[in-house]
C-alpha cells in the first residue's frame, strides 16, 4: 500500500510539474519591433491599403519583408502616437500612460521613484513568467534617481544591449558622436564633442562638431562629406544635421545591422552563456520559458545614411516635392512659426530636397531588410521549439516631415509627424487574423496592454487600472472602445503644446504659460487652468478642416466660421490635458509633484460637436 502511495504521489508530481511546464509553453514568446522616426508611407503595405498603389505620395518606396508581414496579421492603419519626440513617445510605450499621466513630455531627466510611477511593460512581463530584454535604442529616459544627480538610464530589462554600447565600439558601429569631458579651473565640464566615421578597414576619421577646426581636420571634414556624398539639414537649431548620404559600412556592420546580430546571438546561444558580439556576457535564450524582446532600431534617424547597396537602388528615383507656400505663415501660431524657422527647409535647393527624400526611403528599405531577418530567426526559433509566438511592428517612435509645412523634422502636431501604422501577427490567428485591417483610432498607450494581455496579464485587475490605452485584440472585437479622437502633448524644441485629432479635424493649442519644466522655482502644475482661462490669442490655437484641408496647410482657428469651434476644442483638450489626472513633476527630487483633476472624466474617448458650431462644407 505504501508503494501504491508512493507510485501515485511520484505520478502526481510528475503530473504536476508536466502541467506547470505546458502552461508556461503555451505562453507566446513575443517579439516587439519598433523603429526610430519611420513615417508610414515608407511601407507599401500601407500605402497599398490607404491608396491602391505601393508608392507614397512622395513617390518610389520598398519594403517587401514587412509587406509580407502584413499579410500573415492585422494592420492598423491609424495608429498615433502619444508625443512626436523620442522621449516622450517611448515613455508612453513603456509606461502604458499618456504623457500627461506619465509626467513626461520631452527630454527632461526623469526617474521611477516617484509615487505614481507603476511597473513597465518589461518588468509586467517578467512576473508573469517571461524572460526579458531588450536590443538597440532605449530612448525613454527614465534614469536612476540620487539625491545629487539623476544618472544612468534605468533598465527594465532582465538584459539589454543598448545603442550606445553599439555606438562606442569602432568595430560595431558606422557614426557615432564622442563627447571628451574633464576639468577646467576645477570644474568638470564638456572640453571637445567629435564626430566620428568608421570604414570596414578600420581607418577612423574624425572632426570636432564644436572646435575650430585644424587645417588636417577641415581636409578631413572636406573628405569625407564628399565621399559619403554627405547633405546637412542647414536649420538654425542643428545645422550639422545629417539628413543624406552613404553610409561608411556595409550593410551588416552597420548600427541596425548590429542590433539584428546582437538578437540574433541571443536566440542561437540557447541554454547557456555567451559573449555577445559587442563583447558583454549575456545569458541565451531559456527554451522552456516564453520570452519578450523589445527589439528596437535605429533607422530612419538621422544621420540618413543608407549602406550603398540600398542607395544604389534608390538611384535616380525622382519624387514628388511635398507642397508648401509661406503664406500659410501668416495663420500659423507664434510656437509653430518658431517650429517652422528651426526646422525650415528653404536652404536646401531642389536636388538638395531629392536627396533627403531618397536617402531616407532607402534607409527604411534597409531596415526592412533588417526586420525580416530578424523576423525569420524568431519564428524558426519558435517553431523549432513549438512555441507560440506575437510579432507588434510599430513604424517608427513617430512619423517624420519631409518637407511637408516647409520643415524637415517631428515635434509637430500635424499629421506625418504622429500618424504611423502598426501590424500585429500571431501563429494563433484567433485574435489577429491574417489580411485584417483596422482602419479605426489606435494609439502608442495601446502597445504595452496588448502585450500583458498577449503574455496572460488579467488587465481587468485593480493593479491594471493605470494603464490609458486598450488591448488591440479587444479593440478589433469590442465597440465600446472606439475612440472619436487621438491626442498627445509634448513640450521639447517649441515649448508645451497639445493636440487633439478627430476623423475631421485637427487641433492643437500651447497649454502651459510658461516653457519652463516644473522645478522648485517653476512649481508642479502651478496656474494649471491657464490653457483655458488665458486670453484666447495666447493660447495659440491652430485648427484645420481636414474634410477640405487633409494637408493640415491652413489653420482656421481664427476664422470667423470656425472660431466657436476652436474654441470648444481648446475646452476639450484643455479639460483633458490640464483636468483630468494631469502629473507635473520635479525631477530633481525623490517625489515632489502634483496631480490636477478638476476635469476628471474628461477623456471620455467622444466628440460629439453641436452642429450649430460646425461649419459646412
Amino acid at each position: 500500500m505504501k508503494n501504491q502511495f508512493k507510485i501515485i504521489a511520484f505520478l502526481l508530481l510528475v503530473s504536476f510539474v508536466f502541467l506547470s511546464k505546458t502552461k508556461a509553453q503555451s505562453k507566446p514568446n513575443v517579439l516587439w519591433i519598433v523603429t526610430d522616426d519611420q513615417r508610414m508611407d515608407s511601407n507599401s503595405y500601407y500605402n497599398e491599403i490607404v491608396s491602391g498603389k505601393k508608392e507614397s505620395p512622395l513617390g518610389y518606396v520598398e519594403s517587401p519583408n514587412l509587406d509580407a508581414l502584413a499579410k500573415e496579421g492585422t494592420v492598423f492603419t491609424n495608429f498615433y502616437c502619444n508625443s512626436p519626440a523620442c522621449a516622450p513617445s517611448r515613455g508612453s510605450m513603456i509606461t502604458g500612460k499618456y504623457p500627461h499621466h506619465s509626467g513626461i513630455y520631452g527630454f527632461e531627466k526623469t526617474h521611477n521613484q516617484t509615487d505614481f510611477f507603476n511597473k513597465t511593460m518589461p518588468q509586467v512581463m517578467a512576473e508573469q513568467g517571461y524572460q526579458t530584454a531588450m536590443f538597440g535604442k532605449k530612448g525613454y529616459y527614465i534614469f536612476n534617481w540620487e539625491p545629487k544627480a539623476i544618472r544612468g538610464e534605468t533598465n527594465f530589462y532582465e538584459q539589454y544591449v543598448n545603442s550606445t554600447e553599439l555606438r562606442g565600439n569602432k568595430n560595431t558601429t558606422d557614426w557615432d558622436n564622442s563627447t571628451e569631458w574633464g576639468k577646467v579651473n576645477g570644474k568638470y565640464t564638456k572640453l571637445d564633442s567629435r564626430v566620428n566615421f568608421y570604414y570596414p578597414n578600420g581607418v577612423h576619421k574624425s572632426f570636432s562638431r564644436v572646435k575650430e577646426l585644424t587645417a588636417e581636420e577641415k581636409k578631413t571634414k572636406a573628405e569625407v562629406e564628399e565621399e559619403l556624398d554627405i547633405l546637412y539639414a542647414y536649420t538654425r537649431s542643428n545645422p550639422d544635421l545629417i539628413i543624406g548620404g552613404v553610409n561608411s559600412m556595409p550593410a551588416d556592420k552597420t548600427l541596425d545591422g548590429n542590433i539584428t546580430r546582437e538578437f540574433l546571438a541571443y536566440l542561437n546561444n540557447t541554454n547557456k552563456n555567451y559573449f555577445s558580439p559587442v563583447g558583454k556576457q549575456m545569458k541565451g535564450v531559456v527554451t522552456s520559458k516564453p520570452f519578450f524582446t523589445s527589439l528596437s532600431y535605429h533607422f530612419p534617424h538621422t544621420p540618413v545614411m543608407p549602406p550603398k547597396e540600398f542607395r544604389d537602388r534608390f538611384a535616380g528615383k525622382i519624387y514628388a516635392i511635398p507642397e508648401f507656400d509661406k503664406k500659410e505663415l501668416k495663420k500659423l501660431p507664434a510656437q509653430l512659426k518658431k517650429l517652422y524657422d528651426k526646422m525650415k527647409t528653404d536652404a536646401m535647393t531642389y536636388e538638395e530636397k531629392q536627396q533627403a527624400i531618397r536617402d531616407y526611403y532607402a534607409f527604411c528599405a534597409f531596415g526592412d531588410s533588417q526586420i525580416g531577418k530578424a523576423i525569420q530567426a524568431f519564428k524558426d526559433y519558435s517553431k523549432k521549439n513549438k512555441q507560440e509566438y506575437l510579432i507588434l511592428y510599430v513604424c517608427g517612435d513617430h512619423g517624420w516631415q519631409l518637407g511637408e509645412q516647409g520643415i524637415e523634422a517631428k515635434f509637430s502636431p500635424w499629421e506625418l509627424s504622429n500618424h504611423t501604422t502598426a501590424i500585429v501577427v500571431s501563429s494563433e490567428e484567433k485574435k489577429f487574423k491574417a489580411g485584417k485591417v483596422f482602419t479605426g483610432f489606435a494609439e502608442y498607450v495601446d502597445i504595452m496592454p496588448t502585450v500583458l494581455a498577449a503574455g496572460g496579464a488579467d488587465l481587468s485587475k485593480q493593479e491594471f487600472e493605470y494603464l490609458d490605452g486598450y488591448d488591440l485584440a479587444e479593440v478589433l472585437t469590442d465597440k465600446k472602445l472606439t475612440r472619436d479622437y487621438v491626442l498627445g502633448e509634448f513640450n521639447h524644441v517649441v515649448g508645451p503644446r497639445a493636440f487633439l485629432r478627430t476623423k475631421d479635424f485637427s487641433f492643437s493649442m500651447r497649454n502651459r504659460k510658461s516653457n519652463a519644466k516644473a522645478s522648485n522655482k517653476q512649481r508642479p502644475n502651478i496656474d494649471v487652468k491657464w490653457g483655458l482661462d488665458a486670453p484666447r490669442a495666447h493660447v495659440e490655437m491652430a485648427l484645420y478642416d481636414l474634410r477640405v484641408d487633409p494637408m493640415e496647410r491652413n489653420n482656421v482657428a481664427n476664422d470667423t466660421e470656425y472660431k466657436e469651434l476652436a474654441d470648444w476644442f481648446r475646452k476639450k483638450l484643455g479639460n483633458i490635458t490640464l483636468g483630468d489626472g494631469r502629473i507635473e513633476s520635479n525631477w530633481v527630487k525623490k517625489n515632489d509633484y502634483n496631480r490636477s483633476d478638476f476635469a476628471k472624466g474628461a477623456d471620455d474617448k467622444k466628440i460629439e460637436i453641436p452642429k450649430k458650431i460646425l461649419p459646412k462644407i
